[in-house]
C-alpha cells in the first residue's frame, strides 16, 4: 500500500472514531458488506437502493412481512389509470410512498411520474398541461406541509378555472403516527387548508370510498366551471394489503355534457344583437376546445361585429379583420355588448385609475345594453373574491359559452334577411379597415428604440417570432403586461395560446409553461414562452424537471432586473406625495449583483444563452436555442430588456 493511501485510510479511521455519531440513524454499513460482490438482480428484489449510510427509520424491521401480495396503492393507481390520467407530478414524500411505489412497480410507471423539486411547481405544471391537453393530470403532495406549498398554485388554478387532481398523503389515525415528523405533517382534516379555493375535496376512509371519490373528483373537476379538486389519502390505506380485492369496483366514468343556455334567452339575445347598430363581443375564458374558437368566429362573422378578446384562452384569431382587441375605444360606441365567459366584466367595461386617487367611470354609453353568457354566476366562493366588482346587466344567461355558441349563432342567422346582410357587410368592412390600421400602428410602435440597449420588449418578441413563425408553434406564457406577441404575431390555431395564471400568483409562468410543453411534446408542437425575471426566481428548479424529462421548450426571460410593475407603482406613489422618486429601486429591483439566468439554466442541465444586452446578438442566440428545442431539449435565453 502506498504511503499516500495509508495516510488517507488513517485519517478516515480517526475521523470516524472521533465523530459523535449518535443512534442507529447514523449507522455505517460494515466494510465487508460494502466490498461484497453484489447479488444477482433476481436475488435482490427487496434490496434498499441509495447510499451506504441509511437512516434507521427507512430500514424494514427484521420481522416485517416480505410477501405482501398487494397494497391499497395498487388499487388506487388502477383507479387513476382508469381515468386516463397520463402523469403524476410529485415532490416525493413518505406520506404517499404506498401510492408512489405502486405507480412505479405495480403499474410500470403509469401514470408516469414527473419529478418536481417543489409542490408549487408540480401543481402549476399540471395547470399548464390541462390548458393545452384539455384534460387534467394528477399531483401528489406531503401532508399539511406539502399542501401548503401547493396552495398558491392551487389558487391560481382555481381562479383560472382549470381542472387539477391534487392528492395529499396523510395519517388520519393518531395512534398510527410515528414519533417525530408524522405528527406536525398530519392533520384531522387537511383539506380544510384549501377548501375555499377547490371545487371539491374528500378524505376517503376505505379503498372503495377512494375509487368512488376519485372518479367523482375527476368528474367535478372537468365539468364547467372547472377547477382543482383535492383528495386526502391515508397512508395505511395506501400501504396495507387489500383485504377484500374481489369486492372492490372501479366506477364507470362518463363526462358531463356541458350545459347549454336556455333557448328562449338565446333567442332574446340574438334579437338584441341583430337589431343593434354597433354590437360588440367581449370574451375571456371562452374556448375550452378547438370548437370554441371556431364557434366564436362564426358568430362574429354572422353579425359582422367587433370582438375584444381578453385572451384568457385562445378565443379569436389575432389577424381576423373583426379582431378589435387593441381598439378598446369601441366599447364606448357599442349599443349592445355580449360578454361571454368573462372573468372581470366590470374591469373591462370601466375606466379605472389608482395613480392619483382611486377613481373610476364607465367606458360604456349610458344606454348600452349588456348581455352576459357563461358559467361565472354558477359557482362562487365567499372569502377569495376573484369575481370582480358588480356589473349591471340587462340579460344574464347561464350556460357554458362554448356549448351555447352554435344555438346562439343559429338564432342570429334566422333573424338576418338579405337586406340586413348588406348592412352588416358594410359594418364588417369598416371594422376590417380599422383592424388593419391597428396592426400597422402596432408595427410602427414596435420600431421605437429598435436598436436600443437594453433591448425593447417589442424587438425581443419580434425576433422570437421571426425564428419560430415557420414552426407549428404554441405560445404558452408571457410576463405580466407583455402584449407585444398578441399585437405582432399571427395567432390562428387553437393551441397557439393558453392564457395566463388566473390568480396572478408569481411563480406560475415557468412551471406552467413546462407543463404546457409536456402536453405539446407528443404533438410535435414547438413550445415557446416569455417569463419575467422576478417570476423566474420563484421557481427556477422547474428547469431541472424540464431537463430531466427532456421537455422541449424555448423559455425567454424578459429580464428588466426588477419587479418593474411594483417599481412603477412606488414611483407613482412617491410622486403623488410630492416626494423623491430616485430611491424607488429599493426593494423592487434585482441587481447588485445582477442575476445570470443562462448560468442558472446551465446549472440545471438546460441550454442557456445570455445575458444578451445588444440587440444585434439576439437573433444568433435565439437561433441556437431554437435548434436545441427542435432536437428535443429545453433552452433558456436571458434577454436584458427595457421595461417598455
Amino acid at each position: 500500500m502506498s504511503k499516500r493511501r495509508r495516510s488517507a485510510d488513517s485519517s478516515r479511521r480517526n475521523f470516524l472514531k472521533g465523530a459523535s455519531l449518535a443512534g442507529a440513524a447514523a449507522a455505517i454499513v460494515p466494510l465487508a458488506a460494502a466490498n461484497a460482490v453484489p447479488a444477482a438482480p433476481q436475488a435482490r428484489k427487496a434490496a434498499i437502493p441509495g447510499p451506504r449510510q441509511i437512516a434507521a427509520e427507512t430500514m424494514a424491521p427484521a420481522d416485517d412481512p416480505v410477501n405482501q401480495a398487494s397494497s391499497g396503492g395498487d388499487f388506487m393507481v388502477d383507479v387513476l389509470n382508469s381515468l386516463g390520467i397520463e402523469y403524476l407530478a410529485i415532490n416525493c414524500a413518505s406520506s404517499y410512498r404506498g401510492l408512489h411505489e405502486a405507480a412505479v412497480n405495480h403499474a410500470n410507471n403509469k401514470p408516469e411520474i414527473i419529478t418536481c423539486v417543489h409542490e408549487d411547481i408540480a401543481v402549476h405544471l399540471a395547470q399548464g398541461y390541462a390548458k393545452i391537453a384539455g384534460r387534467p393530470i394528477a399531483m401528489a403532495c406531503h401532508g399539511v406541509v406539502g399542501l401548503q406549498h401547493a396552495a398558491m398554485a392551487m389558487y391560481n388554478a382555481w381562479c383560472d378555472r382549470v381542472p387539477v387532481m391534487v392528492l395529499g398523503g396523510n395519517i388520519m389515525e393518531a395512534d398510527k403516527r410515528a414519533p417525530g415528523a408524522e405528527w406536525p405533517h398530519s392533520g384531522v382534516d387537511i383539506g380544510q387548508l384549501v377548501r375555499e379555493f377547490t371545487k371539491w375535496d374528500d378524505q376517503p376512509a376505505s379503498l372503495q370510498h377512494f375509487a368512488e371519490s376519485a372518479v367523482r373528483a375527476y368528474k367535478i373537476a372537468t365539468t364547467p366551471p372547472m377547477g382543482p379538486v383535492f383528495l386526502a389519502l391515508d397512508a395505511e390505506l395506501q400501504e396495507n394489503p387489500i383485504p377484500n380485492a374481489k369486492n372492490l369496483r372501479i366506477p364507470k366514468f362518463e363526462p358531463v355534457i356541458p350545459p347549454q343556455a336556455d333557448s328562449g334567452a338565446l333567442a332574446a339575445a340574438a334579437k338584441m344583437l341583430v337589431e343593434a347598430q354597433n354590437p360588440i363581443i367581449v370574451c375571456d375564458r371562452l374556448a375550452r376546445t378547438p370548437a370554441g374558437m371556431a364557434g366564436l368566429v362564426e358568430l362574429a362573422e354572422t353579425l359582422q361585429c367587433g370582438v375584444i378578446d381578453n385572451v384568457g384562452r385562445m378565443n379569436f384569431p389575432s389577424r381576423h379583420p373583426l379582431n378589435q382587441s387593441f381598439r378598446r375605444g369601441i366599447i364606448g360606441q357599442a349599443d349592445v355588448i355580449l360578454a361571454i365567459e368573462m372573468n372581470d366584466l366590470w374591469g373591462t367595461l370601466t375606466h379605472f385609475s389608482d395613480r392619483i386617487v382611486r377613481q373610476s367611470r364607465p367606458a360604456t354609453k349610458p344606454d348600452a345594453k349588456i348581455i352576459t353568457l357563461g358559467m361565472r354566476d354558477l359557482y362562487l366562493k365567499s372569502n377569495y373574491q376573484d369575481f370582480g366588482r358588480w356589473q349591471d346587466v340587462d340579460l344574464a344567461i347561464a350556460g357554458d359559452g362554448e356549448a351555447s355558441l352554435p344555438a346562439l349563432t343559429e338564432a342570429v342567422k334566422r333573424l338576418i334577411d338579405d337586406g340586413r346582410k348588406e348592412l352588416l357587410a358594410g359594418r364588417g368592412q369598416k371594422l376590417a379597415k380599422l383592424h388593419t390600421a391597428m396592426v400597422e400602428q402596432s408595427k410602427t410602435d414596435a420600431t421605437i428604440g429598435w436598436d436600443s440597449s437594453p433591448i425593447t420588449t417589442a424587438r425581443m418578441c419580434a425576433e422570437v417570432y421571426n425564428q419560430i413563425k415557420d414552426q407549428d408553434w404554441s405560445l404558452v406564457g408571457t410576463a405580466i403586461r407583455l402584449t407585444w406577441p398578441h399585437r405582432l404575431w399571427d395567432f390562428k390555431k387553437p393551441n397557439q395560446w393558453n392564457g395566463v395564471s388566473g390568480g396572478g400568483g408569481v411563480g406560475y409562468n415557468l412551471p406552467a409553461s413546462i407543463g404546457a410543453a409536456l402536453a405539446n411534446k407528443k404533438r410535435g408542437v414547438f413550445t415557446v414562452a416569455f417569463g419575467g425575471d422576478g417570476d423566474f426566481m420563484f421557481n427556477p428548479g422547474a428547469l431541472w424537471t424540464a431537463a430531466h424529462h427532456k421537455i422541449p421548450i424555448l423559455y425567454v426571460v424578459h429580464n428588466n432586473r426588477a419587479y418593474h410593475q411594483e417599481c412603477m407603482y412606488l414611483i407613482a406613489m412617491a410622486a403623488r406625495h410630492g416626494r423623491g422618486v430616485e430611491r424607488m429601486d429599493i426593494g423592487t429591483t434585482l441587481k447588485d449583483p445582477n442575476i445570470d439566468y443562462a448560468t442558472i439554466a446551465r446549472g440545471m442541465g438546460v441550454h442557456g444563452e445570455g445575458p444578451i444586452t445588444d440587440p444585434k446578438d439576439l437573433a444568433g442566440a435565439l437561433a441556437r436555442a431554437v435548434a436545441v428545442v427542435k432536437s428535443g431539449e429545453p433552452a433558456v435565453v436571458d434577454v436584458v430588456t427595457d421595461p417598455r
